[in-house]
């Protein structure tokens, strides 16, 4: 790698010297021509590694047994390959000689430079026993995490039983001891934070990273202030919408559990043991998939998933895709765990795309499995010869989320429900509680998404949130943000911040699934006004080849553009809040009529 570099600097002071003969167009092309020389024996290279680490990470997400140290063990190995290779000297270098002169080079080679230093910033070579580390530590803590032995009056449960009970208990006696046990994950896993905080920051430290988290913002081009100003004005300008939901479920709870009506939020009174979700509050007359989807199998959503994507332009799954992806719970005598967090995965940046997920047959799973196979088409959008290797990813990383949530949203509107025939056609629905349905997901997680976690995870690693505050600031946040207060006293034996899976093993990244809901609702906009000419709240993407044309030209560039520009070029608007505001307020109406007389404390 060094001999190519000095190569690379004498070829150039050649070229610089013979000017005279040849012109500054071919001096640049011959930077050019070596620059993607490095770029294409990098790639090679990358494209093994990566792959290797993929796959061990895949093997311990899939298969976690109490006591195994081999899994674990290979994960670290071909990790560290991975980081040794990305964070080299060698590779930091030629990176950074190359971009001393980034104005001879073409746009495409630049940002690829720029997301190889990205990448080795996370594990520059300086540091390379604190990323050594950093890569054992996190296996260990993904194997706390999804090895967890959960259990309610003793007996073991798994997370999906714990979320039926949240979702569908009026026994508040029952839902307390559910939404205890989600939270007890968190005691063993804080002394792990702890050390994945500090060798985070350690980490990109190194190549001159404020902390943690200001090095994940700055792969959208931004600073940490510019960022938490962003996300504090996407909460600003729906807080008025928020504080009517707010208020709404105070008095709805209150009068569902038979108790005065309560100034914050208990906890455990919500549909989701983080209070991101609240849609299990609402049942929408005719639109309650459940019944139907019990009919089916799980493996009859993922096709339909599918044949959906198919019906928009997009090729078929292929093969391997069933084969290698781990889709369904396992059964009841599995002598090992998985990781429950449903998720995408591009495993080698190529042709191997899979899914891990635990589908059962109900609304949730529905909405989730086209949510998660939205990520699979973006990868398939985006893996071709014009993409190079290491842009192989969104525009931004909320460019991924908001494709699959809008999927999401699209999958539960009436008029592609009846063209799937989950529910029959002309049924009869209530609007107005389908909208606030919609409200209790996609309203309620920006306070949740925007503020709390956000929040946290920045004093987290910006500020270096001493051990003894965890559980402090993380209830400060929530009741500040969502309006929710814990049912029992939480001190700091417990790190309830630990049990959301993305604190642990995504960290620092949590707004992007913020800018996803306001970034959603602008793509959802432009289709159904601009393609489908339908209402926004009932729309049929199904079988519309236009539809599908935009969100390949959405994905299909994956990160060789700017996302401002390229959300310029193709809705022809900045990032704005303003299609989700519309989207909901005929709701707002509704809202403030229900609560004429009722007391607000937000």
């Amino acid at each position: 790698m060094k001999s190519l570099l000095k190569y690379f600097i004498l070829s150039g002071v050649a070229v610089l010297m013979s000017c005279g003969k040849k012109s500054e167009e071919d001096a640049n092309t011959s930077y050019q021509d070596r620059a993607d020389a490095y770029l294409s024996a990098y790639s090679a290279e990358y494209k093994k590694l990566y792959t290797a680490s993929g796959e061990k990470s895949w093997n311990l997400n899939t298969k976690i047994v109490d006591g195994d140290t081999i899994t674990q063990r290979e994960y670290e190995e071909a990790t560290n390959k991975l980081n040794h290779f990305t964070g080299s000297d060698a590779n930091i270098d030629s990176i950074q000689n190359l971009l001393a002169i980034k104005e001879k080079l073409t746009t495409i080679q630049v940002r690829q430079l720029n997301q190889m230093l990205f990448m080795a910033g996370g594990n520059p070579a300086k540091a390379a026993e604190i990323v050594k580390a950093l890569t054992k530590e996190n296996a260990t803590q993904t194997q706390v995490l999804f090895g967890f032995d959960f259990k309610i009056d003793g007996k073991s449960v798994t997370k999906n039983d714990i979320n039926d009970v949240l979702t569908s208990s009026s026994k508040l006696t029952e839902r307390l001891k559910a939404w205890n046990a989600s939270k007890e994950v968190g005691v063993p896993l804080k002394k792990g934070l702890v050390q994945l905080r500090d060798l985070r920051n350690k980490s990109v430290q190194a190549l001159g990273y404020d902390d943690f988290f200001s090095y994940q913002v700055s792969e959208f081009g931004m600073t940490r202030e510019e960022m938490t100003a962003m996300t504090e004005g996407f909460i600003k300008e729906i807080w008025p919408l928020y504080r009517e939901l707010h208020t709404w479920a105070r008095y709805t709870l209150a009068k569902k559990y038979k108790q005065p009506v309560p100034e914050y939020l208990p906890a455990h009174w919500v549909t989701n043991q983080w209070g991101q979700d609240w849609t299990a509050m609402v049942s929408v007359e005719g639109l309650n998939i459940d019944d139907t989807l019990k009919k089916k199998s799980p493996e009859w959503i993922v096709k339909k998933g599918e044949e959906f994507y198919v019906s928009l332009g997009f090729d078929p799954l292929p093969k391997s895709f069933y084969e290698k992806s781990s889709l369904y719970p396992l059964p009841a005598d599995a002598t090992y765990k998985k990781n429950n967090h449903a998720s995408a995965w591009h495993v080698d940046l190529d042709q191997d795309v899979r899914s891990l997920m635990s589908i059962q047959t109900n609304t949730e799973w529905w909405e989730t499995t086209l949510h998660e196979l939205g990520h699979i088409y973006y990868y398939q959008a985006y893996t071709r010869p014009e993409v190079p290797l290491v842009l192989r990813a969104g525009a931004n990383r909320a460019f991924h989320e908001a494709i699959g949530t809008q999927i999401g949203l699209a999958s539960l509107q009436k008029p592609l429900l009846e063209n799937v025939k989950l529910i029959p056609p002309g049924t009869a629905t209530n609007d107005t509680l389908k909208l606030l349905s919609d409200a209790l997901q996609h309203i309620v997680v920006i306070p949740w998404g925007a503020g709390v976690m956000t929040q946290f995870e920045h004093d987290l690693y910006s500020k270096n949130l001493p051990e003894t505050e965890f559980n402090k600031r993380w209830w400060e946040l929530v009741k500040k943000y969502q309006g929710i207060v814990p049912p029992t006293d939480r001190d700091e034996k417990y790190c309830d911040a630990c049990s959301k899976t993305h604190i642990i093993d995504d960290a620092a990244q949590y707004y992007d699934y913020s800018i996803a809901e306001i970034l959603l609702f602008q793509f959802h906009e432009h289709i159904a006004k601009n393609i489908l000419k339908q209402d926004v709240h009932a729309t049929n993407y199904w079988g519309s080849k236009e539809a599908g044309a935009f969100l390949k030209q959405l994905t299909s560039p994956g990160a060789t553009v700017d996302w401002r520009e390229h959300l310029k070029a193709t809705i022809g608007s900045e990032v704005s809040a303003k299609p989700l505001l519309n989207y909901f307020a005929p709701l707002m109406t509704w809202l403030q009529k229900e609560n004429k007389g009722r007391r607000y404390t937000l």
